[in-house]
């Protein structure tokens, strides 16, 4: 998800070589969605709807880059530094990714979620 993000970037400012980059910092990062399952699975046995879910998959999302970024930027390893976006918060999270982070909360359900009675 990483490779594309940037490689899309790339296409943005066209670079036709679409370089898409990443660390292995954020293996882990990203890795810490599955702790999630459990908590996605009951959200949907609770009927919550996709809304709800979406808003709290993406405030979750958001506390994970913010204090793995923050942590990360304390040591100078952060691999990313959003300051230079009118809307970033201590140049760690940007605000404006708040879409995509609800879109990817939900694509992570979808994957970490088991099927449960033929539904998901």
């Amino acid at each position: 998800m990483e490779l594309l993000w940037s490689g899309f970037h790339a296409f943005r400012v066209r670079d036709m070589k679409l370089t898409g980059k990443s660390s292995l910092w954020m293996f882990p990062i990203y890795g810490s969605a599955s702790l999630l399952a459990p908590a996605m699975r009951r959200l949907k046995r609770k009927g919550r709807n996709v809304m709800e879910r979406g808003l709290i998959y993406m405030s979750s999302i958001y506390l994970v880059e913010f204090v793995s970024g923050t942590l990360l930027k304390s040591r100078g390893m952060c691999p990313w530094d959003y300051s230079k976006s009118p809307r970033h918060y201590k140049g760690v999270i940007r605000l404006d990714y708040a879409p995509a982070w609800f879109l990817v909360g939900l694509a992570f359900e979808r994957m970490l979620a088991p099927v449960e009675n033929g539904r998901r």
